[in-house]
């Protein structure tokens, strides 16, 4: 969409989706990301940090604090954080490693919680951050249980690559998502950061994904076959979980 068929709302979206997270950006920083007039920009930053969405400090930039307790109301963060924190802690127990939880939006997964592991390891993921479908554990366990179109339609597209081991060619990634699905366990071989692997299994809902649940392992550590029971384990006694509140709910 070109910038001037944009709607106001879609301007101050895409300005909240300039900021990394945990980082402060100068206006400079914000008009190159977003590709919108300065002086546009900067009347939209000042709108922003009037209701708290955005705050100042000096010439900075960064999400204020009032966006963070939205955030925290949204309905998928607390039923689905709420019912999965036990199993979460448990699988950490069992592994010592991270361990991730994560839903799909549109092409990509967003990370609800992260419990980080013992073993330091640089991740690319973080809370409410998002990476693709496609070269991601998490990502990966979902996509293999969504419909055939929607499949077809991620796979149509250019694959992102994220190091050198990203897959590139879908019609490997079609075979893996196969095998997913057929298993219920994704493994995934430094796709998303180099050094690190880890292994996912989607939560299931009447035959729907939900969610994923994944362990991240460095790849020196990373023995599948130990992983995989665990985290299937806990991504099956999530789904009953969440199937017999549902029923409750409904009754």
């Amino acid at each position: 969409m070109k910038r001037d068929d944009m709607s106001l709302l879609e301007r101050y979206t895409l300005i909240l989706d300039s900021f990394p997270a945990g980082d402060a950006l100068g206006l400079d920083d914000i008009t190159t990301r977003t590709g919108l007039p300065r002086s546009t920009v900067h009347r939209m930053l000042v709108d922003l940090t009037s209701v708290g969405w955005v705050q100042r400090t000096d010439k900075k930039f960064e999400l204020g604090i009032t966006l963070f307790e939205l955030g925290e109301r949204v309905s998928i963060k607390h039923r689905l954080r709420t019912a999965a924190m036990p199993f979460m802690h448990d699988l950490y127990a069992v592994t010592e490693h991270t361990v991730h939880l994560a839903v799909r939006d549109q092409m990509d997964v967003v990370y609800v919680e992260k419990l980080q592991g013992h073993t330091p390891m640089a991740l690319p993921s973080q809370i409410g951050g998002r990476l693709p479908l496609t070269c991601t554990g998490v990502g990966k366990a979902l996509l293999a249980f969504e419909s055939p179109e929607f499949r077809d339609a991620v796979l149509a597209r250019p694959l992102r690559c994220y190091t050198p081991h990203s897959i590139a060619d879908p019609k490997v990634l079609a075979r893996q998502l196969d095998e997913i699905h057929r298993t219920g366990v994704a493994i995934e071989r430094e796709e998303a950061v180099e050094g690190g692997c880890c292994v996912a299994s989607p939560i299931l809902l009447a035959g729907k994904p939900v969610a994923a649940m994944s362990v991240s392992v460095p790849t020196a550590g990373f023995r599948p076959e130990l992983l995989a029971p665990a985290v299937r384990t806990a991504a099956l006694a999530l789904a009953r979980s969440l199937s017999r509140a549902n029923v409750r709910s409904d009754g």
